[in-house]
């Protein structure tokens, strides 16, 4: 698949929290294709303590207005800095880059539950999109501290079921993802998940025992999106891995967790 690199308009911007923002990127010409589990390497200017690119996942795309989305949480100088952008800013983006997950062809006729933990739910809502538009029902696990960290539900609640679970009990039911009782009363079919390490695991030792396919889209650092700097580099069946470039989305059997 092409990489391109181009200056995106910011066109919309909606502030989740204090600390999550998404924003909306547009050009003039048609924004090229992406799959579900790609991401973006974005410059971010004005920043003279960031000097690498930072990996975000493409959230979504909405093709009737030529937009791609951006869900950033401010964790470091990077994403912080570019919660200060403004409708009209442009943002130099290098995209799609990585693989994707199974795509939605290849699961019809399949039960597949989507797990997401905080910022992690973000290509967990293309996804979504793109298994409804064939024809197959997505299911959502989505996890987060407290009920304030939950986001976008309300979008992933117009594609199907969400359940939810919070550390605090402030939504859905207490505790981590796995201790949801979804995962005893129903069976899926396929598990795709998105989030902090130890939530996908969890989700991929829960996965093993059941004997339920897998994918884990990892979130190593990744420099510079292009395999050249080595820093996200995961050891796996296979030898060692450029999460950028062989990932960041892999099949729980090629990991060694």
């Amino acid at each position: 698949m092409s990489k391109y690199c181009h200056d995106l308009c910011v066109s919309t911007i909606d502030r989740l929290s204090s600390k999550h923002v998404l924003l909306k990127l547009t050009q003039d010409t048609p924004l090229p294709k992406m799959l579900p589990g790609q991401f973006v390497e974005v410059r971010v200017d004005n920043s003279p303590h960031t000097f690498l690119r930072r990996p975000i996942s493409v959230n979504y795309v909405d093709k009737r207005k030529n937009e791609m989305w951006l869900l950033v949480a401010a964790v470091g100088a990077g994403t912080k800095e570019m919660l200060k952008l403004r409708v009209g800013d442009n943002l130099n983006c290098l995209f799609p880059l990585g693989n994707s997950f199974t795509t939605a062809d290849k699961l019809h006729g399949r039960k597949v539950l989507l797990v997401g933990g905080g910022v992690g739910v973000a290509p967990l809502l293309f996804q979504g999109q793109t298994l409804l538009e064939s024809g197959n029902q997505p299911y959502f696990l989505l996890g987060a501290r407290s009920a304030s960290d939950l986001l976008e539900l309300d979008l992933f609640k117009e594609m199907g079921p969400v359940y939810v679970t919070t550390e605090d009990f402030s939504a859905g039911e207490k505790g981590y993802v796995t201790d949801h009782t979804i995962l005893q009363n129903e069976h899926f079919d396929f598990i795709q998940t998105c989030g902090p390490k130890p939530m996908m695991q969890s989700v991929a030792r829960y996965a093993r025992e059941r004997k339920i396919e897998c994918e884990a889209s990892l979130e190593n650092l990744m420099a510079c999106g292009l395999g050249a700097c080595l820093c996200c580099v995961e050891k796996t069946v296979e030898g060692n891995l450029c999460v950028c470039t062989d990932g960041p989305v892999f099949n729980i059997k090629k990991l060694l967790w």
